[in-house]
């Protein structure tokens, strides 16, 4: 089994993400099978080790990317470091967009309006420091509670959390909470 055009395939889609992909993501985009993808995710892995290439495919947070080889890091992070830290992906901006809507807004909350888990969206969201914790519900296991930051306000040149465009009556209907 060759696998060319699959991998082909693969790769553009690893690529273009800025995100890691996990494979039931990756199944979904290119079509594939599991057991497809898991091949072609071997072959790419060993395509990229020998010294002619400078990435390498990398598993991380239960998702896959291209990195550059730790061996380059030191090389490429003062010109690419900053630069790669200001992207999100369209799921980061999508559960940012919940949370500034719907806050305080808690975990289990923003999962039930993406319909997706959120865990790795909010540990990244904290990690660029664009949410923050801002308090547990008074609910049952007291959940945290989740706000944006003054670094969310800077990011969308807001002067509070008031200049957000206003949502149409669509949109304010599917940031409400169903029960």
């Amino acid at each position: 089994m060759m696998l060319d055009k699959e991998s082909a395939l693969v790769e553009a889609i690893l690529f273009l993400e800025a995100e890691p992909m996990d494979l039931k993501s990756i199944c979904r985009i290119s079509g594939l099978s599991k057991e497809v993808v898991l091949a072609v995710m071997e072959k790419i892995r060993n395509q990229y080790a020998n010294e002619e290439h400078g990435i390498e495919l990398i598993e991380l947070g239960g998702g896959y990317l291209f990195s550059p080889k730790k061996e380059f890091w030191e090389v490429l992070k003062e010109r690419y470091g900053k630069k790669q830290e200001g992207k999100l992906s369209r799921a980061a901006l999508e559960t940012l967009a919940i949370i500034a809507y719907s806050q305080p807004i808690t975990r289990a909350e923003i999962e039930n309006l993406r319909g997706v888990s959120a865990d790795s969206m909010i540990k990244l969201l904290l990690s660029k420091n664009l949410i923050r914790e801002v308090g547990k519900k008074d609910a049952p296991g007291r959940p945290v509670q989740y706000g944006t930051t003054k670094e969310f306000l800077k990011m969308f040149g807001l002067k509070s959390i008031a200049d957000l465009p206003k949502l149409d009556e669509y949109e304010k209907e599917r940031f409400e909470l169903n029960g």
